[in-house]
């Protein structure tokens, strides 16, 4: 199985350990893993920003380096929706539709690949004892429907994932929005993170996310563990 790992723009800049880590998750799976240098990004910042032409462009270099590919798997809820919800319908009048469209079924969020395409759980009992809440993505959530996948991966270890009053609401990224409007950006944050049950770590499979909560949680002194879903999959399976 040929699978081409997509670590996305943030993922790359922000949390490099978290790509490595599902490499090696990937890897661990059975798979045969590589990374076209090719790949840079989905085109969803230009797309989510009213830059169409330029998202064309990205996607249609999208669709030229992971064409070898058996799938392409991404650490990146949101970049994964990009490539399979978004990208058909931007290419549809491109001579790249059918490409695009063939990409779009191939292209999995790394939860959803592991626990329902290649069916890897990590060992049983690896996180036993350990407290966490799971937060998903807006994208991940609502556009490709991933609650669940990263929820099995951690309880197959023996996780206890915590019931959480705002798990389904924003956490106030949404990228550009949290530039434009940070100080309503700011508020949601605060509202997740004001409602979090006694856990002793946030997990989340979507690097923007992260980084907004892991910062909002920082400015404010609170001391909050906040991992990628791959890195706490791997200490699962490796050891920590």
């Amino acid at each position: 199985m040929r699978v081409a790992l997509f670590p996305s723009c943030m993922t790359e800049g922000f949390f490099p350990q978290a790509a490595e880590d599902a490499r090696w998750l990937l890897e661990r799976a059975g798979a045969e893993v590589t990374t076209p240098p090719a790949a840079t990004c989905c085109g969803q910042p230009a797309y989510s920003t009213g830059y169409s032409a330029e998202a064309v462009e990205m996607v249609a270099q999208c669709v030229d380096a992971f064409a070898d590919a058996d799938y392409v798997v991404l650490p990146s809820g949101s970049c994964a929706s990009m490539l399979r919800r978004f990208a058909p319908g931007l290419m549809a009048a491109t001579d790249t539709a059918a490409a695009a469209d063939a990409l779009a079924v191939r292209s999995y969020e790394l939860a959803q690949f592991l626990d329902g395409v290649i069916g890897w759980h990590p060992p049983a009992d690896a996180l036993a004892g350990r407290r966490l809440v799971m937060h998903h993505g807006c994208h991940a959530l609502r556009e490709l429907h991933a609650a669940g996948a990263a929820e099995r991966l951690l309880q197959a270890a023996g996780a206890e994932l915590l019931p959480w009053e705002a798990q389904t609401e924003c956490c106030g990224f949404g990228g550009a929005f949290a530039v434009k409007m940070p100080a309503v950006s700011a508020a949601m944050a605060d509202r997740k993170l004001d409602t979090l049950p006694a856990a002793e770590m946030l997990v989340s499979a979507d690097p923007g996310c992260l980084l907004q909560l892991a910062g909002r949680a920082g400015a404010r002194g609170l001391g909050l563990t906040v991992r990628h879903l791959a890195s706490l999959l791997r200490e699962a399976a490796d050891g920590p």
